[in-house]
């Protein structure tokens, strides 16, 4: 028996490591380009890692709106999400920097700011427990509604959605005399099928993904908003991995994160012409009224910049990046 127990315990090391299935839960549905590319990003970590870790997608919403999903992370139902940064805003709210509105005017302007800031917002999730894997682009958002969108006066008869426990669009809304219609993710199209709402903030591709363009013919081609997410798995989760497997595991996420951001740039120009093909008008300010707009874009600025939530840090190397690039 003592021969038998000694083998055992030399040949214990040898054995391969328990697997681990990390449980990771969406709002996209399944067919979206970013399911396809993180099941991708599964299929290739599971293979680098013979089998010691898998990662099971939940998508569509089937684990429920993004509060349902962090308390669920919370009890270790859930190990991990894809959240948008208003999602994400309850764990660690400088995660919003991005989401001011009429704050990028292009691009190119984003490129250049998160190359600075991203690892700082990263860092800071990592502080309140949960590892990122770069964060993902969405596009900028344009207001879609069912109605002409042609001026302010217009705009401001519209029964627009936000994003629930979003602070600051809110609080944009708000300033420019709106009062907006707080509604999770998942409730947006049935307030849109049920006039609850007829107005939402969001990317050419994410109104094709989630259905919401069915309900619109009119966009304000101007850029309200910069959408963006990302997959953050809570660090506890992860201490089951070896350093090695973590490491496999993070740096082909960051590979496939920087793929879907590259991706989505591309996509969005694509629904933006297929909506155009559907009917949808895309209009620019009547003439003689930019001016309005712009007076509301600053009058939105002024008071984001003096009353919100975010790091006053943050915010001011936000705006001297900005004011470098400009």
């Amino acid at each position: 028996m003592l021969r038998v127990l000694l083998i055992l315990l030399l040949l214990t090391p040898l054995l391969p490591s328990q697997a681990a299935t990390l449980k990771i839960a969406t709002l996209a549905p399944d067919g979206t380009r970013w399911m396809e590319t993180m099941r991708a990003g599964a299929r290739e970590i599971e293979e680098r890692t013979e089998g010691r870790v898998k990662l099971r997608f939940y998508p569509g919403g089937v684990m429920g709106n993004d509060n349902s999903v962090l308390r669920k992370i919370r009890v270790g139902q859930l190990h991990g999400a894809a959240l948008t940064a208003g999602g994400l805003a309850a764990v660690y709210p400088d995660i919003q920097l991005y989401s001011l509105p009429f704050l990028f005017r292009n691009s190119a302007e984003v490129d250049a700011v998160r190359a600075v800031l991203d690892p700082l917002l990263i860092d800071g999730l990592q502080r309140q427990g949960f590892v990122s894997y770069g964060i993902s682009e969405s596009g900028f958002a344009f207001l879609m509604s069912e109605y002409p969108l042609d001026d302010v006066a217009s705009l401001q008869q519209r029964k627009i959605w936000t994003p629930e426990g979003d602070a600051i669009s809110l609080q944009a809304f708000q300033t420019i005399g709106i009062s907006p219609v707080p509604l999770p993710l998942t409730d947006v199209l049935t307030g849109l099928q049920t006039s609850l709402i007829d107005t939402v903030a969001s990317s050419p591709v994410g109104a094709i993904a989630l259905q919401w363009h069915t309900r619109i013919r009119h966009v304000a081609d101007i850029p309200l908003t910069y959408l963006y997410g990302t997959l953050v798995i809570r660090d506890a989760a992860l201490e089951k991995l070896s350093p090695e497997d973590r490491e496999t595991m993070q740096h082909i996420l960051r590979e496939h994160t920087l793929q879907l951001n590259r991706q989505n740039r591309d996509d969005n120009r694509q629904a933006r012409q297929a909506m155009l093909q559907q009917g949808v008008r895309f209009s620019t300010p009547l003439a003689g009224d930019d001016e309005s707009w712009q007076q509301l874009i600053e009058r939105v600025e002024q008071r984001l910049r003096k009353e919100n939530h975010l790091d006053p840090g943050l915010v001011d190397r936000l705006y001297r990046e900005l004011d470098r690039l400009r």
